[in-house]
Formats: C-alpha cells, structure tokens, sequence
C-alpha cells in the first residue's frame, strides 16, 4: 500500500523535499535508505493526478540508476520494454535504428511505462524503507536562519493542508524543491527562470488503438507535413500514445478550442496513410513547447532544485523524467554524505556544476529537436529551406544517441573527478563499460555494473594484471589496505578485485588475500577496457552513482590521497 497523505507531525527532519513526483519520491527513497531523516510533502491529491499519462519513457542509463536502487523489478513487470523503432514517410518505412544500436548494456531498450504507475512503484518503495509522505499539502513559505548551525535545523517550512486548511511547519537541515516547472522553492528562493515558450504547441494522446500500420508495438514516427513528426509510442497494458503538432492551420478548424474528441480526430488524420480507430481514450493534453533553466540548482548548498523545477524542455527526446532522475540520483549520495558528515561540502557543490552542464547541453539540442518536429526549420539553418527537415532531424538523433540512452553523459574532472594517474580509456566523470565477469566457482556470468551496485558508496576496484608481475605492489597495497579498514571511511568504501588469473579459489588465484571480492577477468576484456594493462594493473575509485571517479597504479597511497581529499 502507497503511504497514507495524513497530517505532519511537526517532527525535525535532515531534508524536507517539497514535490510528490518521480524525481522527488526517487530522491527522497535515496535519502531514507542512506540513513537521512526525510520528508516528501506533496500539494496535490495523487488520486487525482494518477489520472494522467504524462512521461513515459525511460533510457538504458536511467534503468542501470533504479537497478542500483532495487527499483527496477516492480518496473519491469509492468513496463513495455521496445528494442525496435520505425520511422514511416508516404506510408513506405524508412531506415531508424536509434533502438537498435543500444549496446554495451543489460538495459539495451526502453523502458515505456506510464508516469502514473512509476510514481505508484515508488510510493510503496518510500513506505517500505519508513520515510513520511503527505499529500494535499502546499508550501506557502520558508524561512533560513543563517545563524543557526546546521544541527539546530536552520530551515522553517510552512505547509498548508489543501483540505482542512491547517497550516503546519517543519524544520530542516536542507530543503529540495522537486515541484515542477512551476516551482514555488525556486521563486521563493529567488532563483531565476531564463528561457522562453514558442508558439508551437503539441498534442499528446493516450490509448487502446486499432490500427493496420505494420510494426505497431515499435517506437516510431510518422513524417507528416500537416502534422510535423509524429509519435507513435506503445505503452504499457497494450497502450498506446499518440502525439502531434497542433499548428495555427489545424487550430483554426476549431473556434471552440481543443477537446478530447478534436485530439482524437486529429491523431488519426495525423497517423495517415494508416488508419486508427480509438477503442479507449486514456488520457490527452495539449501544451506549448519551450526551455526553461534555473541559474542556479542550489542556494547557500541548503535549498536545492530537482527535476522539472530546475529546467523544462519539450517532450521531443523523451529526456524529461530521465534527466530529472539523474538530479536526483546525483544529488542522493553526496546530499546523504554531507549529512553523515563524510565527505567534504566541495563533493555537494559538485551537483550543481554536473547537472547544469548536462541540462545545457540538452536544452541547446532540444531547441533544434523541437523546431524540426515542428516541420520547421531552426534559425541558424542555412541550407534548402525546401529540403526536408526531418532529414536534419534524424541526423541530430543519430548524434546525440549516447545523451539520449544517457550512456554517453559525462561530467569534467572536479573536486569528485580526478585526474587519472594512469592514461586510461575511461575518463574521470564516465560510465564505465558494463563489462562481463565471472565468478569463483560457479563460474556464472556477472556484469561490472551489477557488482558495484551500492549507491550509497565509493568502490575501490583493484585490477591485478598478470599476478607475476604484479604481486610485489598488491603485497604493498595488502598492507596499506589493512590500514584503511580501520579508518572510518571504511563505512562509505567497498572493495573489490578484479582478477586476470583463474583459479580454484580467490586465494589461489592471487596468491594472498583478495580486497573485497573476486571476479574474474579470464579474457581480460576487463582490463583492455579500461585501459590497465596486465604487466601494471592498476585501480580504479567507482563514484556512488556509478561513474568513474579516477584510477591509478596498484598504490595504497594513490587510494588515501583520494579519499583524503573527498572524506572529512
């Protein structure tokens, strides 16, 4: 069962997150399991917005975060995975293989499930770890008292019960906005909004359809001239949406204004030359397109954005719910290692900078992505204005594939990303490849991705190359790693070896104790990889989400410099 609404109980918490949504319910989930007292309080009654389809799409990188968090099961049982895509021009298919081309994940497709069920998965995900949630409530203000040390929970929230109209406060350590693109944590705050709305406007149209178009459970597009490019998205539970442009020549069909009946109507003449029949209408909107962007996600490293409330940008690439996910993925462990007082503030300051460059670079891409769904060309476009700019538009898909799938989003080196010690073909602030390994004994296949899966802290990967040649340095790491075990770091890092030699036993196979556990890198795929060659081996410092932190020779003391300058 989801988390009751109820009342607050006035109680203290570490981060107070106002905003029920999936990027609010994700981050709060983090917080909980990290051991951070937390508070999610929503305005709106979800049984009312539950209603809605909203995002749907989730990336391959976006499934590798909630794996990592134990949320990918319930999702998978209830979501359309879609490996293939179509892309119809005069009703003949032409060649598009964004979901195709997905590699070097387990996650190699998209995740479609509707925002409503996403949002039910991880409401009884907040309920199982114990964290609050109440709905039906509305900021209306907070106050911070820079005076107060961060102990004496500086941050006073009021809250107001939409029904009964009682206001209530809380205080907090932090305060995260997580409350959409009208934020009201961003306009207190007094954080700026920069961006600007086009006249284009989209429609978006869940539900059971009949149809005679081939390859109708694949994720695809019709290139229409009337309609720009339009969506053809299966869902879940056999739905499917359907989304188009809404141009001033269609608008002016209706005086009346937009309807459920006009969305239908049109969406079947936009699916021309195929043919449509609607059997149930789930769900439509009808919404202008544009980018918006916070000048800031965070104020004094107290008052932090997630999400929507921090940057809005049309639907075109499905990046919406993925992007806002990586907020809040970012965010959770170096918030929840600020709290517990092991990292340095420079690690939090980190979110601000990573996700910011990451939302630039989207919004710069989504402008064009937006403009040419349209059936329009972007300002800066100096060719054939007769030519077709669908061609354009695929073209920018095609580059901006590994964004997409989020695979391919890096962050530069700062205070978190180090600067390698060793010239390795992973650079600081990248996902590492999802390499296959093995296991003693059983010899079963797993993958590096699932091995470092605890979010909640730093890995320690030892890559032992060739032990002949590198048993002197892994006896000296030996030691110094006997020495880091007692310090209290220890409760934020985990080891683990990567072995280029096979054996009976871990033992065996190195000849001395293995750091954490062993798999095995028979092939030394592994290695090659990521660059450590066999004579050498070398170490690679895994961040809490996953990427690459820096990596360096087989050295005890490359490992304390690190995390001496990172810990407190």
């Amino acid at each position: 069962m989801p988390p009751p609404g109820g009342t607050p109980d006035n109680a203290n918490y570490d981060v107070l997150v106002v905003g029920g949504g999936p990027v609010g319910l994700l981050l709060a989930y983090q917080l909980k399991r990290f051991g951070v007292s937390v508070c999610v309080l929503e305005q709106h009654e979800k049984e009312m917005q539950d209603a809605y389809g909203r995002a749907i799409a989730l990336f391959p990188r976006t499934l590798e975060q909630l794996d990592q968090l134990d949320l990918i099961e319930p999702m998978l049982q209830l979501g359309f995975a879609c490996r293939t895509s179509v892309t119809y021009k005069d009703g003949e298919r032409v060649v598009w293989t964004f979901m195709e081309n997905i590699q070097d994940t387990t996650y190699d497709f998209v995740l479609v499930l509707r925002q409503m069920y996403t949002e039910q998965i991880l409401r009884e995900k907040l309920d199982a770890v114990g964290a609050r949630y109440y709905h039906g409530m509305k900021c209306v203000d907070f106050t911070y008292d820079e005076n107060l040390p961060r102990a004496n929970y500086p941050i006073v929230s009021t809250f107001v019960d939409g029904g009964s109209g009682e206001q209530y406060q809380l205080r907090s350590k932090y305060l995260v906005g997580a409350d959409g693109g009208h934020s009201f944590v961003r306009r207190h705050a007094g954080i700026s909004f920069e961006g600007d709305s086009s006249d284009d406007q989209w429609i978006r149209i869940d539900g059971i359809v009949e149809t005679d178009m081939p390859l109708n459970r694949s994720y695809g597009a019709i290139e229409s001239k009337t309609h720009g490019n339009v969506l053809w998205a299966p869902l879940d539970h056999a739905a499917t949406r359907i989304g188009y442009a809404y141009t001033a020549e269609i608008a002016a069909k209706y005086p009346g204004g937009v309807t459920q009946e006009v969305a239908k109507q049109e969406a079947i003449e936009a699916m021309k030359p195929f043919k449509v029949n609607f059997k149930e209408v789930h769900w439509w909107t009808l919404y202008n397109i544009g980018q918006r962007l916070a000048n800031s996600f965070s104020v004094r490293d107290r008052i932090l954005l997630c999400g929507d409330a921090a940057h809005t940008h049309s639907s075109g690439a499905a990046q919406g719910l993925n992007t806002g996910i990586h907020d809040a993925v970012n965010l959770g462990w170096k918030l929840a290692l600020q709290i517990r007082d092991a990292t340095k503030l420079e690690v939090l300051k980190t979110y601000d900078t990573e996700r910011m460059t990451a939302v630039q670079q989207l919004i710069r891409y989504d402008k064009d992505i937006s403009t040419l769904m349209s059936h329009k060309w972007p300002s800066w476009y100096e060719g054939d204005r007769n030519a077709d700019p669908y061609h354009v538009l695929g073209e920018i898909f095609e580059k901006t594939a590994s964004f997409n799938t989020g695979l391919g989003i890096c962050y530069s080196e700062n205070f978190v990303n180090q600067t390698s010690a060793l010239s390795l073909r992973v650079p600081p602030g990248s996902r590492p490849p999802d390499l296959e390994l093995s296991t003693p004994g059983t010899d079963q296949k797993v993958r590096f991705q699932h091995i470092t899966r605890n979010i909640a802290k730093f890995w320690v990967a030892v890559f032992t190359g060739n032990i002949n040649a590198t048993r002197t340095p892994l006896r000296q790491l030996r030691k110094a790693y006997a020495g880091m075990r007692a310090l209290p770091i220890d409760a934020f890092v985990s080891w683990i070896t990567i072995s280029a030699s096979t054996g009976c036993s871990p033992y065996e196979a190195l000849g001395m104790e293995p750091f954490g556990n062993t798999y095995y890198d028979a092939t030394s795929c592994a290695h090659e990889r990521f660059g450590f060659s066999l004579e050498r081996g070398g170490i690679a410092i895994i961040r809490p989400d996953g990427l690459l932190a820096t990596g360096g020779p087989l050295d005890g003391q490359f490992v304390e410099e690190y995390f001496s300058k990172v810990m407190q």
